[in-house]
């Protein structure tokens, strides 16, 4: 199934535990996830505070680990940014960060909120899914 959506990926904190400038240990289901949503069509964007050789170092990481990305801090590859015409931020549908509010779910509850397109919100320090929240019983005619 090919689809046009984007989706930015964090490295440090996301797919590994963080540790930089140094690569932390991979996050469970990390690369997993990853392939299967590239091997659905996704375009995987990797979006990170990295640059330079420690940006390299990811890349080389990720790619180690079966995935390349669509673009790398950018919006498309080979995009050039000019600060003077655009925007710093990127044209993604989805921006996976361990930093969300509520913070980092996990590989699986991403995959299920991308492939389910579960809307979800934080009350607390808990990330409940739209679908798995105690509905409230609607009072009145039209409410």
């Amino acid at each position: 199934m090919l689809n046009n959506k984007k989706i930015a990926v964090d490295f440090d904190g996301t797919i590994v535990d963080d540790a930089y400038p140094a690569i932390g240990k991979t996050k469970t289901f990390a690369f997993e996830t990853l392939k299967r949503l590239q091997a659905e069509g996704y375009r995987l964007i990797l979006w990170t505070y990295r640059h330079g050789k420690t940006l390299d170092e990811a890349v080389e990481f990720c790619k180690n680990n079966g995935v390349e990305f669509y673009a790398v801090n950018s919006s498309f590859d080979g995009e050039v940014f000019d600060s003077e015409n655009q925007s710093r931020k990127l044209d993604a549908d989805w921006f996976i960060d361990d930093r969300n509010l509520g913070g980092f779910p996990g590989w699986g509850e991403i995959y299920n909120i991308i492939q389910d397109r579960i809307e979800f919100r934080v009350e607390g320090k808990e990330v409940l899914a739209y679908s798995k929240l105690k509905k409230e019983k609607k009072k009145g005619l039209f409410w």
